[in-house]
């Protein structure tokens, strides 16, 4: 794909064959249905290309004009439509990046100009209320179809506009998907479902795009339909399935005079008032930490959350500085709370074939000496996957509770 077409000597731009069709069409050109559109860039593009570009490529043309005419994303439509890329990567309007199969590579594609960059994303952001200038240079929203973007300003970002799409996956993955795929073994797969059946607390950890949003869905799936459920996301992604009882909340940004934000942790304290069962965060990031890890202590068995570290360790020393920096309690103290409010820990990484996989399931396994201890269920073998540790879950109350058969791995250590 490209946006800009060497012909002969003369360099013919997508936007401006789209100006010369923009030329032809009337003033109410909204009326003119996609066909009619597409007549016209026909016209432009033969005219002006053909006998010099093949017709494959003239109408592969055709499609980038009408794009760049009547799209939202312009040029970038094509990507957003096809179903195999996971992920848009816009550094500056000549310098494109996509995911697909999990591989990265650059896309023979590029925007005119900076300003028509900008005035994609300021379109996008005006979609769910938000702003993208000089005063507001950083936007986080999403798109109609549930596709996550974030956008840098020109003013900050030194190549030119930042615009990343991280695309909605529209076939929901399943916990038999990521065994077929070999992405978790099916005994670790097992523990995991009755795991979240049985109101464990469990936190995702990984790095970007390692897949937590995904998994933490597919854990979602085992959640019993008779509880009550509240969603809390800074962007709302999570495709949360089967649960009747469902409530959502969205964060959002302040508005132009600097009113009207709504936090995450503002969502966290609201929700324990509407008498959830669970809580699930999509992510926790910043002092949300400490309202989080509240309620996963305060008797809302099964909450579920994500964050971003390297490993379990990494992520239980980030919860741990999160939450110190915002709530000035002692270190000690808020080591114990961690280890308290969560019980499993699942740790999520890409390997060098593209694939996101599990790679550590951890329990927490209570303090000494002023550290929190883990008790290693599962580690990622390169030769063999997910494996086994042979160690034994240690905390099987809540199981027991909800009256689940122990198997061999799940019965309390002497």
């Amino acid at each position: 794909m490209r946006s800009n077409w060497r012909l002969s000597d003369a360099h013919v731009s997508i936007y401006g064959l789209a100006e010369q069709v923009r030329s032809r069409m009337p003033r109410d050109s909204a009326s003119l249905t996609d066909a009619q559109v597409t007549a016209q860039c026909e016209a432009v593009v033969f005219s002006s290309c053909a006998g010099i570009v093949s017709y494959r490529r003239l109408s592969e043309l055709v499609r980038y004009v009408f794009c760049a005419l009547r799209c939202e994303l312009e040029i970038l439509q094509d990507l957003a439509d096809d179903p195999d890329v996971t992920e848009i990567m816009v550094n500056g309007p000549d310098c494109i990046f996509l995911e697909k199969g999990g591989k990265t590579c650059r896309a023979d594609l590029s925007f005119e100009t900076a300003e028509r960059l900008t005035r994609v994303i300021q379109r996008l952001a005006a979609r769910v209320g938000r702003e993208m200038n000089e005063l507001h240079p950083i936007v986080d929203a999403r798109l109609s179809d549930g596709s996550r973007i974030n956008a840098v300003h020109g003013s900050i970002a030194i190549g030119g506009p930042v615009l990343t799409i991280r695309k909605f996956n529209r076939s929901r993955m399943t916990m038999d998907d990521l065994i077929a795929q070999g992405d978790i073994s099916r005994e670790a797969a097992a523990l995991l479902k009755k795991l979240t059946a049985a109101g464990y607390n469990i936190f995702i950890s990984g790095g970007t795009s390692s897949g937590k949003t995904t998994f933490l869905n597919i854990l979602s799936d085992h959640i019993p339909q008779t509880e009550r459920v509240v969603v809390i996301e800074d962007s709302a992604e999570l495709q949360i399935r089967g649960i009747p009882n469902l409530v959502r909340m969205e964060a959002r940004s302040a508005n132009a005079q600097g009113k009207g934000a709504i936090a995450i942790r503002d969502l966290i304290r609201t929700s324990l008032r509407q008498r959830p069962d669970r809580v699930i965060v999509g992510e926790v990031r910043g002092e949300e930490v400490v309202d989080m890890l509240a309620a996963m202590s305060t008797g809302h068995d099964g909450s579920l959350s994500t964050g971003h570290a390297n490993s379990v360790r990494g992520m239980i020393g980030r919860l741990e500085t999160l939450h110190i920096t915002s709530s000035g309690f002692p270190a000690a103290s808020v080591k114990a709370q961690i280890a308290e409010a969560i019980d499993v820990y699942v740790h999520l990484a890409r390997t060098p074939d593209g694939h996101r996989r599990v790679v550590e399931i951890c329990e927490s396994a209570g303090m000494r000496d002023g550290e929190i201890l883990l008790n290693p269920l599962f580690v990622y073998d390169p030769q063999q996957g997910l494996v086994s540790t042979g160690n034994r879950l240690r905390s099987t109350g809540k199981l027991q509770l909800r009256g689940m058969a122990e198997e061999d791995g799940e019965r309390a250590e002497p």
